[in-house]
């Protein structure tokens, strides 16, 4: 029996989804390679075709570009292979930015690459004293933020996070080790709307999630398989992994407009678009 993402009758007195420019911070993969294993989707050994990567991901960073939205761009650094996915260097919300601190060692320099970043383009930087690994593990949606734990973030970060952004923080466990972050399971659409894959979390999780976003579009496991869920949304126009056409149908008939790219070659690290793409919410 083929599984297929849901698709929900779009709500009767709903708005057209509305796209806003975004500040985004990319890292050039040019020492993208998978040398170690830190999540399931690595594998050492296995041949990765950096100019390719480079190439995939020059595609999406024009894509943002041609979209209108503002790209700054981070020096990679030598034996920092993971660095291109950005979103897990630091989480920024109202000009405050809150570092990162990596669970594994192979990914710790990362953080002081990105709080010197961020100092010097004139960022109040904040240090965290628990693991987060950034917006990997940390959405914003609204006034609220989503906070995965359960594979890389610890659950004492959450109250931080709380106190310096001065924001909601709602603790969801992730269960399944492909979904490793909660940016492969959760991508947020809208100040009020997600995309989700609920075999992903805890059933207490679930029922978060359920009750706040009752009109959630629901991933099917063969998208959330390609990473489909590792998505970016300017609010109109969602960039998703180009194997995800279950879910891009899903978003096409809710009124989004799906806009795919193709990053096969960084989800041998186990990343999409959202790894890549960290947002500068001023």
């Amino acid at each position: 029996m083929t599984t297929v993402t849901s698709i929900l009758p779009r709500p009767v007195a709903a708005t057209e989804p509305v796209a806003r420019p975004r500040h985004y911070v990319m890292c050039r993969p040019e020492h993208f390679e998978v040398r170690y294993a830190i999540n399931p989707w690595m594998r050492p050994g296995e041949p990765v075709d950096r100019e390719r990567a480079v190439a995939q991901w020059e595609a999406l960073r024009q894509t943002y570009v041609d979209l209108g939205h503002r790209v700054d761009l981070i020096d990679p650094v030598p034996g920092l292979p993971d660095m291109v996915y950005a979103a897990n260097g630091a989480t920024v919300v109202d000009g405050v930015v809150l570092c990162a601190r990596f669970r594994h060692p192979e990914r710790a320099p990362e953080a002081a690459a990105h709080r010197a970043f961020f100092a010097a383009a004139g960022y109040p930087v904040v240090e965290p004293r628990f693991v987060n690994e950034g917006e990997g593990d940390l959405l914003v949606v609204g006034d609220v933020v989503l906070a995965g734990y359960g594979f890389r973030t610890d659950p004492r970060a959450h109250a931080e996070v709380a106190a310096v952004f001065e924001r909601e923080v709602v603790p969801l466990e992730l269960v399944d080790p492909r979904y490793y972050h909660l940016d492969t399971a959760v991508a947020v659409l809208d100040d009020a709307t997600i995309a989700w894959l609920p075999a992903a979390f805890s059933p207490a999780a679930q029922e978060e999630l359920r009750a706040r976003f009752p009109d959630a579009v629901v991933a099917s496991p063969a998208d959330a398989a390609v990473l489909g869920l590792n998505a970016v949304s300017d609010g109109r126009h969602v960039v998703l992994p180009a194997q995800a056409t279950g879910l891009a149908a899903a978003l096409r008939e809710r009124g989004y407009e799906p806009v795919p790219v193709d990053l096969s070659e960084l989800l041998k690290g186990g990343g999409g678009p959202k790894c890549c793409t960290l947002e500068v919410r001023s």
